[in-house]
């Protein structure tokens, strides 16, 4: 039988979000039912609610969710009903990356993901009175109290650990965590250099600082961020509003430059400044995503000396087995996530994106 829950509804680009019942779709054989318990507020959903994307409105988002499953299709195999779960993104299993480990780039991840709105078969998951709504949003549509989740983003976890506490491992935890240690692998003796401490850029900090890096420089314009990226494992601090990014990693560096650089921030400029202050054969990684169609110029002949820069989807994580080892961490003390997590009812939405945009709280997770 469909389910009538509660869910959080854009209306349209730039409108808020609206508390308002919803009824999901009958479970698909490779879906489950789950009830959430807290989902973790990203970025990227203010982005496609601004109407920067096109996503189909109305429309429920969230896709940092973690809860408890309630029911499954006939196929599921991975999950049972009591399960704990973190919802993260879904992809189609059957293409040459899935194969190879690296859903994040998946073949049909953008229409499975961020623009879609529907099943890969075109059917919807969330109605309203009688009128399909965009959902399926990385593959569950999490700003809801019960959402219909595929199979490919649900990750069971160890039950003892609080849900809220791991809430925003889906996205914006393992985006950073995964730029240090799948793409940047830092050796002894490493710089790493951030930019941007927000959720992400904090997350890659204290990812570096379960290394070999030796140097992790944070680069933020705000005094408080940059005190907690100092507690959370960098070794030196880069106040961007009053030191030039090239010259302070020149001068931490011994002018060697930087090993690895995680950019963060969406900011073309910025993004150039860390190319130009990469060491020879070192490795910018792409994480901050302006609007679509956005260039960048490089030096060619900076470049020569070995540089590289990567873009990157989601850490390029295997989530069955990195959210698992993430949670772990969390478990165990050694990745406080708690330290970037401000709590909101569900129903305090609207104050979680004001605070989230002003900057007031790193990561706004809600509860249920």
């Amino acid at each position: 039988m469909p389910i009538t829950t509660r869910a959080a509804v854009v209306e349209s680009g730039g409108a808020p979000f609206t508390l308002t019942e919803v009824v999901l779709d009958d479970p698909a054989p490779h879906e489950a039912v789950v009830r959430l318990v807290a989902a973790g507020l990203c970025h990227t959903d203010l982005g496609v609610a601004s109407g920067g994307l096109p996503f189909p409105l109305p429309g429920v988002l969230g896709h940092e969710g973690a809860g408890v499953v309630e029911a499954v299709g006939s196929a599921v195999t991975g999950v049972a009903p009591g399960d704990h779960v973190v919802l993260s993104f879904t992809s189609c299993g059957d293409c040459r990356n899935c194969h190879g480990g690296h859903p994040a780039y998946c073949a049909t991840w953008l229409p499975l993901n961020l623009l879609g709105g529907r099943r890969a078969d075109g059917t919807s998951t969330i109605s309203r009175d009688g009128a399909d709504l965009g959902g399926h949003f990385f593959g569950q549509s999490s700003f809801a109290e019960r959402a219909l989740v595929d199979e490919r983003s649900l990750v069971k976890v160890d039950p003892e650990v609080p849900l809220t506490s791991i809430a925003p491992l889906g996205c914006g935890v393992q985006t950073g965590v995964g730029a240090v240690w799948n793409v940047l692998k830092p050796v002894t003796g490493s710089t790493i250099v951030v930019l941007g401490a927000g959720a992400v850029g904090l997350s890659a900090v204290m990812a570096a600082a379960l290394t070999p890096a030796t140097t992790i420089i944070a680069v933020d314009r705000v005094a408080e961020r940059l005190e907690l990226a100092g507690e959370l494992g960098a070794t030196h601090t880069v106040d961007a509003g009053q030191a030039a990014l090239g010259e302070a990693i020149a001068e931490i560096t011994g002018g060697q430059g930087a090993d690895g650089i995680v950019e963060t921030t969406g900011s073309t400029a910025v993004l150039r400044q860390g190319v130009d202050a990469l060491a020879a054969r070192g490795t910018l990684v792409i994480v901050g995503a302006p609007a679509f169609g956005t260039e960048v110029a490089l030096d060619v002949n900076g470049m020569l000396g070995g540089k590289q820069v990567v873009g990157l989807t989601l850490g390029d994580s295997e989530t069955q087995s990195f959210i698992p080892a993430l949670v772990e961490l969390v478990k165990a003390g050694r990745l406080p996530l708690d330290r970037l997590i401000g709590t909101y009812a569900f129903e305090d939405i609207g104050q979680a994106v004001q605070d989230m945009t002003s900057g007031k709280t790193i990561k706004p997770v809600l509860t249920f």
